[in-house]
């Protein structure tokens, strides 16, 4: 909370504290009945349908998915060397119908290679 001296900042409550708490619990360690390929069907299966449609995804595959993505990350480089061709895009917001319809141009992954440059893109 800002006590308006303009230098002092304090914060009361943190109400992003779930979803880094949700990052956080590790689900069950042992995921193998984690079916990536079936979350990327149904997520893939609202293409060609009106923005705002729902994608039904139980919330233990989605903490098993962002631990799996968590640990692929970090045993990632900082400094990735890419292949082309690839396609460079700008920020999309978040928008998820917007990044299904640049699929639908340049393909879709791992078919086609893709450098999302963010926020980059808006603030420099």
């Amino acid at each position: 909370m800002y006590d308006g001296t303009g230098t002092n900042y304090q914060v009361k409550d943190n109400p992003f504290k779930a979803d880094a708490d949700l990052v956080r619990q590790d689900p069950d360690p042992s995921d193998e009945d984690l079916n990536v390929d079936r979350i990327i069907d149904d997520l893939i299966s609202v293409k060609g349908k009106r923005p705002g449609r729902l994608v039904n995804i139980p919330e233990m595959d989605i903490r098993k998915l962002l631990v799996r993505a968590r640990t692929v990350l970090h045993s990632q480089p900082m400094l990735l060397e890419l292949d082309a061709p690839m396609k460079v895009c700008g920020d999309i917001h978040g928008q998820y119908f917007d990044l299904l319809r640049l699929f639908e141009y340049g393909g879709f992954p791992p078919a086609a290679n893709y450098l999302f440059l963010g926020d980059y893109v808006d603030r420099g």
